[in-house]
């Protein structure tokens, strides 16, 4: 999970990130979107461009 954290602060200078960046550190620590998305939240980092429309 800190290797998640880590990634996610790393790839969101401004406190924004990606959607796409978000499944690609989900996809590279084998973890879910889901758990990568609560991390976001609890990292208060904002998903952008979000694929499904969902953000």
């Amino acid at each position: 999970m800190e290797e998640i954290k880590q990634k996610l602060t790393e790839a969101s200078p401004k406190g924004q990130i990606p959607c796409a960046m978000a499944f690609k550190i989900a996809r590279e620590c084998n973890s879910s979107i889901a758990e990568v998305g609560a991390l976001c939240n609890e990292l208060k980092i904002k998903i952008i461009s979000c694929q499904l429309g969902c953000f």
